[in-house]
């Protein structure tokens, strides 16, 4: 009798081998569980998944970018790339970190295709071209836009990563002479998850990438198709420099003495009130630090169109005639929250500064 084909192993029994503790593995999964802000107890439920699920088979498609993306990756602490590739996923497909190149490295595209048929994830990053039918990027002879479509068409999921696959990004910026487009502009029968960013939180891929593997399903997304576990709040939300905002102390220059005792940075052109995304919480380079925490305003690049949206060094309130009504609302709202609060201080300050005259005056 023929033999059954014998199942890969798990990612179980793949962590066992390379000495793994069961106790380390609860330790990534109640961090992994923390930063997604899962529902208390869902650390056992995410190891016992990942612990049962096999190896994802994980297609990497570049377009229109800058490797950005990947260089983030690359770049990720929990988990490492290392045990990202080698415990988690099976990256069977990635320009860039491939050994492989020419014929060989299509054939080995078209080959997992062939084996995880209706299981593999595609991920993406870069945006796509697609005037002239696509013919200003081209891969192996192949342009971008007909690639995404050949290789999504069996996928189980597509994850567009970095601001460009989910958006547009700095290609689609006007006057957008390629016509490059967004990957949920040109794939429409799959589910699909937003991870912008330029470039992204690498933790916001790999806890994505995690979930998918653990639980075999998308994470809760927003009305952009970006996960609420890392999109959630606003930049300002989480902010340190929020207090400064709320009590009216703005720096109007990137080193006066504002700038230089850590002001809130909205006068300067800060985008952090419209923009959602993990970095004040995550930060960078192992929670490091965050460019709001190295004096520089966020930039919005985890939001649609943030090329195009009037300026990085310009406050809010003063490009609503340039931006959309839904960012012109929120930058209101910004502002007057500020306002509101600079005024509130003010009067708090004034009422103080009489009541120690008034106490001073009956001394004497």
């Amino acid at each position: 009798m023929p033999q059954e084909p014998k199942l890969a192993p798990t990612l179980g029994e793949l962590l066992q081998e390379r000495g793994v503790s069961r106790r380390a593995f609860l330790k990534y999964a109640s961090y992994l569980s923390a930063v997604m802000a899962l529902p208390a107890g869902s650390a056992t439920a995410l190891a016992e998944g990942l612990a049962n699920a096999r190896r994802q088979s994980v297609i990497w498609l570049s377009f229109q970018e800058c490797t950005g993306c990947t260089e983030s990756l690359t770049r990720s602490f929990s988990p490492t790339l290392e045990s990202l590739i080698f415990d988690l996923i099976s990256l069977d497909y990635h320009h860039t970190l491939q050994a492989a190149s020419g014929e060989a490295a299509e054939k080995a595209r078209e080959a997992a295709m062939a084996e995880n048929k209706g299981k593999y994830v595609v991920v993406v990053d870069g945006a796509v071209p697609t005037k002239d039918g696509g013919l200003y990027s081209t891969i192996a002879g192949v342009s971008n836009l007909d690639m995404l479509k050949a290789t999504a068409k069996d996928a189980l999921a597509v994850i567009a990563v970095g601001t460009c696959a989910a958006f547009g990004g700095i290609p689609k910026a006007r006057p957008n002479p390629t016509g490059a487009a967004a990957i949920d502009e040109i794939i429409t029968d799959k589910p699909i998850i937003n991870i912008p960013g330029c470039p992204p939180i690498p933790e916001a891929m790999a806890g994505v990438v995690s979930y998918l593997v653990s639980f075999g399903k998308l994470p809760e997304l927003d009305h952009l198709r970006r996960p609420k576990a890392f999109f959630g709040e606003t930049i300002h939300d989480r902010c340190y420099r929020r207090p400064f905002y709320e009590r009216g102390l703005f720096a109007e220059g990137f080193d006066d003495a504002g700038a230089r005792q850590g002001w809130c940075l909205y006068k300067v052109g800060c985008k952090g009130p419209v923009t959602y995304n993990a970095c004040a919480t995550l930060k960078w380079n192992g929670g490091v630090s965050f460019p709001i925490q190295s004096g520089h305003g966020c930039l919005g690049c985890s939001e649609p169109d943030f090329w195009d949206q009037g300026g990085f060094y310009r406050p809010l309130s003063t490009n609503l005639r340039e931006m959309g009504p839904a960012l012109a609302g929120a930058a209101l709202a910004g502002a007057a929250l500020g306002a509101g609060a600079a005024w509130a201080s003010r009067r708090h300050q004034e009422s103080y500064q009489r009541d120690q005259s008034a106490a001073e005056g009956d001394k004497k």
